[in-house]
């Protein structure tokens, strides 16, 4: 029976999913209220409250957030994809190569920095293509938990299972875990799961914009002027053939050829090599093309493609501005300011022309790639007021690139074979790249999501309560006794839910602990061997598709997307159900398990 403290646990429990569903006072102002209250009525002791900030797995996905910016910043993996993704033009097709890559990869490696490595990849791609990274980022994090339960070493839930089978402290003999004794069951759930995100992904998820983006900065259309470098590519291609109607969130809006405007302009337009291509797009799409080492280049970027540093700068033309009805070349903006002109929003207004020929006018903003000498230039002059700095664009030396991506694979590799520590690895690599200056030590401060670690942290301090106060046992054994009258099925079903929701909240290695032994000696009393009964521990544990708290690579994208907590339930209840009825019926075809 329960106690006091039970049904304040309940109380509570009951509270935060009403909460967290409605999203009204945000979830870490949920759980602060919520643990709270457990501290006040001595549910939880203050050192059990706090002992979730110094947990080690906290501390392993904050290091793997701080990595992936780090990366993102970096550039250097939205080449390395680019090439693995390239091809991929639509969501649909985008979706099916992420999730079988990053499934197929997650079945033997640690699924949690493969998903912190792919992050900063599929925003970015997500911005090129005009759709939200929300659509995105939840399947990614999906697509590494059905690789993870393939194998014995996806996940290490899996291998937290493996090790109370050899423990063998609840009975002996129990036959230990092979390495594919998960993969009949693992590989379908891949190969369903997949499709499941692939047909119902666009439909379920929500379409939010990217948590670090700027809406004001969204709204301006600009008009950048792109040339292409490798001209015999494209020279007597249709628009159709030649794939530029749309580049990197770009549309095409005007052909000049010889100085004129080419109308109006049609699948089966012609190019040709002098053609100048002016497309309209936002800010982040114009900066991800500066960025970019494809054959398509900025036609006014010139010699600051090849600058180590530059940065990307938003202006607007003051009303007493000795640039008013001149054009760039006129005012000789480059060598005046350190800066060039990459794209043109005049409001309300769609300018036409080569940009270098566009006569400037009060109220115009500027997009600009500039130089280091822009802002001492800039302060000397009264012609514009600086509205932005959008983007800081380095060149990375070799070395310090093979720091990060080969320090990064050391790292994993190292943590893999038991030689360091993950969190320890991680965090000598971001102290390594910080020194090198890969990347400023404010920037690294600035990517620390607060909020995220408030909300981890006070969720294990949930799962001790419930443990403490007894509410955990209660109802497994609750829970047991309605299913065990529906026979083997019945009992396999049961295991896989209370596993699967007790994972939802006090984490999926607390839940498959408790359930391990009950399951085990349900097994026996049944007479049935106990190995299909421990895997759907482990599957059950490992699934965790119903809330951001229940896995880490749930947490880790939880911010970056904009979610709430009813966006993971409404996409990932069916999924937990269709993963629930392949593993059951998965492991009594797999162990002939007789239903009679």
């Amino acid at each position: 029976m329960l106690g006091f403290e039970g049904y304040i646990v309940i109380a509570i429990i009951i509270f935060l999913i009403v909460s967290l569903y409605l999203n009204k006072i945000g979830p870490g102002f949920t759980f602060m209220i919520g643990i709270a209250i457990l501290g006040v009525f001595k549910v939880i002791t203050p050192q059990e409250i706090l002992s979730g900030f110094a947990n080690e797995q906290i501390a392993v996905v904050v290091m793997l957030l701080l990595l992936g910016d780090i990366i993102r910043r970096s550039g250097l993996l939205d080449r390395l994809f680019d090439r693995t993704f390239s091809k991929a033009k639509t969501y649909r097709s985008f979706m099916a190569r992420m999730t079988l890559t990053v499934a197929g990869f997650s079945a033997f490696l640690n699924n949690t920095p493969l998903v912190a490595i792919m992050m900063p990849y599929v925003s970015s791609w997500s911005k090129k293509n005009g759709i939200a990274p929300s659509k995105l980022l939840i399947p990614l994090s999906y697509a590494a938990i059905l690789g993870g339960t393939a194998t014995l070493i996806g996940t290490s839930t899996n291998l937290v299972v493996a090790g109370m089978v050899t423990d063998q402290y609840i009975v002996g003999n129990l036959e230990p875990l092979e390495i594919f004794d998960f993969t009949l069951v693992g590989v379908v759930m891949i190969v369903i799961g997949v499709l499941y995100l692939i047909l119902f992904g666009n439909a379920l998820l929500p379409e939010k914009k990217h948590a670090i983006e700027n809406l004001e900065m969204q709204n301006r259309e600009f008009i950048a002027e792109v040339r292409i470098a490798n001209d015999a590519e494209y020279d007597g291609k249709t628009l159709e053939e030649s794939g530029l109607k749309t580049i990197n969130g770009l549309l095409l809006v005007e052909v000049l050829r010889d100085g004129k405007s080419l109308n109006p302009i049609t699948p089966e337009t012609i190019l040709r090599k002098e053609d100048v291509l002016l497309y309209a797009g936002e800010t982040d799409s114009i900066s991800e093309m500066v960025a970019s080492r494809s054959g398509l280049r900025l036609s006014q970027l010139g010699m600051y493609a090849r600058k180590r540093q530059t940065s990307i700068i938003e202006v607007v033309i003051s009303y007493n501005s000795t640039l008013i009805s001149k054009t760039a070349r006129t005012s000789n903006f480059r060598a005046k300011y350190d800066a060039a002109i990459i794209a043109v929003h005049r409001n309300g207004e769609r300018v036409s022309g080569t940009l270098g020929d566009v006569k400037l006018a009060a109220g115009d903003v500027l997009l600009l790639v500039a130089g280091q000498d822009f802002e001492q230039r800039a302060m000397d002059a009264h012609d514009f007021y600086i509205i932005s700095r959008l983007r800081e664009l380095k060149k990375q030396p070799f070395y310090k690139q093979f720091v990060l991506i080969g320090g990064t694979l050391i790292a994993i590799i190292a943590s893999a074979l038991g030689f360091v520590k993950l969190f320890t690895a991680i965090l000598a690599l971001v102290l390594l790249v910080a020194l090198l200056r890969v990347v400023s030590p404010k920037d690294i401060a600035k990517s620390i999501d607060f909020n995220l670690l408030l909300i981890i942290a006070l969720s294990l301090a949930l799962g001790t309560a419930m443990i403490k106060s007894g509410v955990a046992g209660v109802f497994a054994d609750f829970a047991f006794g309605i299913f065990r009258p529906f026979g083997i099925i019945g009992v396999l079903v049961g295991i896989f839910l209370i596993t699967n929701l007790l994972g939802s909240f006090i984490t999926n290695k607390a839940a498959v602990a408790l359930i391990f032994p009950i399951a085990v000696s349900m097994a026996l009393e049944l007479g049935i061997n106990p190995k299909p009964f421990i895997l759907t521990v482990a599957f059950a544990g490992a699934a965790s598709f119903l809330t951001p708290i229940g896995y880490q690579t749930n947490l880790m994208v939880y911010g970056p997307g904009g979610y709430n907590f009813k966006d993971y339930f409404k996409i990932g209840f069916p999924l937990t159900i269709l993963y629930m009825i392949v593993t059951v019926l998965g492991l009594v075809y797999q162990y002939d398990i007789s239903l009679y």
